[in-house]
């Protein structure tokens, strides 16, 4: 029975052995934004896309940091949604006008999150994903992607946590609510 065991469990680790050398990792490049975003976005060095589901349908999503420089000129060609939920939030996010408003920090004009909500087994690199959006407006320094859960009765998703550059260091939060992007801020540092 032992001898079973052993032999069940040295199969089963070079199976999964080789089915880990055959998923190669996917290279996210200025060549694949380009690709899915136009030439006029190009990906931030200052920190690397991040994966999870952000949509609850099981398949993975990604979210890059690019600046944009003509975010409205390739959406119809690259078939992505130009949203602007910061200013959703304190009014008016119509991005063919929000495209326009001055940067509050210059250095960080132009700079959007990338989002590509995946489809099929192939996720957010498929040749047809499932949606794209470009976030502009969102005075960012860093991001990351957590969980987070509003109401107690919902269950808790994965949504894009935004460390903001600006004096005050506020936090936010940008999630997906089944129909659109939301933002929502969650205060601000306490130094």
């Amino acid at each position: 029975m032992a001898i079973r065991l052993s032999l069940l469990a040295v199969v089963f680790g070079l199976v999964s052995c080789a089915v880990a050398q055959s998923q190669t990792p996917f290279n996210v490049d200025n060549n694949f934004v380009h690709k899915q975003f136009g030439a006029d976005c190009s990906l931030l060095a200052s920190q690397l896309p991040m994966v999870a589901d952000l949509n609850s349908d099981g398949v993975d999503d990604i979210v890059m940091p690019a600046n944009c420089t003509k975010p409205l000129v390739n959406a119809a060609e690259n078939g992505y949604r130009v949203i602007d939920p910061y200013n959703s939030f304190f009014g008016y996010g119509n991005p063919k006008v929000t495209t326009e408003f001055a940067s509050g920090t210059p250095e960080l004009r132009g700079y959007a999150l990338l989002v590509i909500h995946g489809a099929g087994p192939e996720a957010w690199h498929s040749d047809s994903p499932k949606a794209k959006f470009l976030i502009i407006n969102l005075p960012y320094k860093e991001f990351s992607v957590k969980k987070v859960g509003f109401k107690k009765k919902k269950k808790a998703t994965m949504a894009i946590y935004v460390e903001e550059a600006g004096g005050d260091q506020m936090t936010s939060v940008v999630s997906w609510d089944g129909r659109k992007y939301k933002y929502s801020p969650l205060g601000s540092s306490l130094e």
